[in-house]
C-alpha cells in the first residue's frame, strides 16, 4: 500500500548568511544541493521524489533578500526571499505595478502566499505561473549571482522551457527589478482555472497599455499569454495590430483573434488545446476592453 501521507526524505539544512556563501556551497555541491526561499514548490518536489537533494540551501537569511526597494528613477527591486503577500500589501507596488498584484493574488491561497516568493515562482519556470506574464509585461530583469560573478538577464531571455531557465550551475537569483512604467500605464491580468481559488491557470492573458503618440493608433499595448506554450509569450501580431489601427471594438477583436493564433497549447488533463485557444481569445478581448476603459478610450 502506498503511504497516504508521504514524509520528506532526510536532507541537510544549510543557512548561508551571504550570497557568496550560498553560491560557494551550491557550486561545490552542484548535483547534491538545491536553493529555496519559500519552499512551496521545492518541498513538494522533494516529498514526491521528483528531486533528491542531499542539501537544501535556505536563502531567507541573506542580507537584502527580504527587502523591497523603490526609487522614482531606478524603479522597483524585489529581493529573492520577499513573500507574495508582502508584495501585495506594498503601497509602491500597488501604485505603480497593480497588474503584478492582480496576478500575485491568483497564486494559491493566503496561507501559501505567506510563504511563496515571487523569485521562486519565476525560477520554477512553469508555463502556467501567474506572476510570469506581468513581470514580462513590466519588462523586468533578473539579477543573478554565481561562481563567475554577477549578471543581469532580461526576463524574456530567462525562460528556456517548462521548468528550465538560463541559470548556470551554482547560480541563484538575488532579485527582480522593474523599471518605472510608462506614464499613465494601465492594465489587467485575466486568467481562468478549474476552480476560483488555488488552481493553476489553464490560460491567462496580461495586458498593459499606455499612450504612444508616434504610433498610428496613439497607443501601445503589450500582451503576454500564459499556459499556452512552453514559455509565456508576447503576442507580437496582436500588439502590431493595436499599434497600426484605430482603437475600436473591431480592432480589439482582431487583436484577440491574433492572440489565439499565436498560441502553441497542448492537450492535458486540465484542458484541451482547442479550449485553451478559445479561452485566450476571450480573455484577451476582456483584458483589452478593461484596459481601454481604464485608459478612457471610447470604443
Amino acid at each position: 500500500m502506498n503511504q497516504p501521507h508521504p514524509r520528506l526524505p532526510e536532507f541537510k539544512y544549510i543557512q548561508p548568511k551571504s550570497s557568496k556563501e550560498a553560491v560557494d556551497f551550491l557550486d561545490k555541491h552542484v548535483d547534491q544541493s538545491r536553493p529555496y526561499a519559500g519552499g512551496t514548490d521545492c518541498f513538494i518536489q522533494v516529498r514526491d521524489k521528483r528531486i533528491h537533494p542531499q542539501y537544501l540551501v535556505d536563502l531567507k537569511s541573506i542580507e537584502g533578500f527580504r527587502k523591497i526597494r523603490f526609487d522614482l528613477e531606478k524603479g522597483l527591486t524585489i529581493g529573492a526571499a520577499v513573500r507574495l503577500n508582502e508584495i501585495i500589501n506594498h503601497p509602491k507596488v500597488l501604485g505603480y505595478y497593480p497588474v503584478l498584484i492582480e496576478a500575485a493574488r491568483e497564486v494559491g491561497g493566503y496561507q501559501l502566499r505567506n510563504r511563496a516568493t515571487l523569485v521562486g515562482n519565476l525560477c520554477n519556470a512553469s508555463p502556467c505561473g501567474d506572476t510570469i506574464g506581468p513581470c514580462l509585461t513590466y519588462r523586468s530583469k533578473a539579477h543573478i549571482v554565481g561562481p563567475d560573478g554577477r549578471r543581469e538577464v532580461d526576463l524574456k531571455d530567462f525562460f528556456e522551457g517548462p521548468g528550465k531557465t538560463c541559470l548556470r550551475s551554482g547560480e541563484i537569483v538575488e532579485s527582480i527589478s522593474f523599471p518605472i512604467p510608462q506614464p499613465g500605464a494601465e492594465g489587467t491580468y485575466q486568467s481562468i482555472g478549474r476552480n476560483k481559488l488555488g488552481d493553476l491557470a489553464i490560460a491567462a492573458v496580461t495586458v498593459l497599455g499606455y499612450e504612444k503618440k508616434n504610433f498610428s493608433s496613439g497607443y501601445e499595448f503589450l500582451l503576454t499569454l500564459t499556459a499556452v506554450a512552453p514559455t509565456v509569450i508576447f503576442a507580437d501580431l496582436a500588439q502590431d495590430i493595436l499599434k497600426r489601427q484605430p482603437i475600436t471594438h473591431g480592432t480589439l477583436e482582431q487583436a484577440a483573434s491574433a492572440c489565439s493564433k499565436a498560441c502553441k497549447p497542448i492537450d492535458d488533463i486540465r484542458g484541451s488545446a482547442h479550449y485553451r485557444r478559445d479561452m485566450i481569445q476571450m480573455l484577451a478581448l476582456r483584458g483589452l476592453e478593461k484596459t481601454c476603459k481604464l485608459l478612457n478610450i471610447p470604443l
